[in-house]
């Protein structure tokens, strides 16, 4: 895997990581009965976003450590997950 499809799969797997752990723990103001005014009620008081980023980050790395573990070791190959997603001719 060369640095730019290494970079990119990070970036795709940071992205769904942070989507996957942007609700977890996120009470919203109706919940905690401190509504701003001009404000919607779902709004999170405290999202804790650094603390997410900081854990998307992890899982990104672990997931795209894997993949590249997979992908090194020729178990599985861009050409094979093509033909297994019906992308590329076998």
């Amino acid at each position: 895997m060369n640095w730019f499809t290494a970079l990119a799969t990070f970036l795709i797997l940071w992205w769904l990581s942070l989507f996957i752990v942007l609700p977890i723990g996120v009470r919203g103001q109706a919940e905690d009965e401190s509504i701003e005014p001009g404000t919607e009620p779902g709004a999170p008081t405290r999202p804790h976003m650094v603390r997410k980023a900081i854990w998307a980050t992890a899982i990104a790395l672990l997931l795209f450590l894997l993949l590249n573990a997979i992908l090194s070791t020729g178990w599985l190959t861009w050409e094979r997950m093509g033909v297994i997603f019906g992308l590329g001719r076998e």
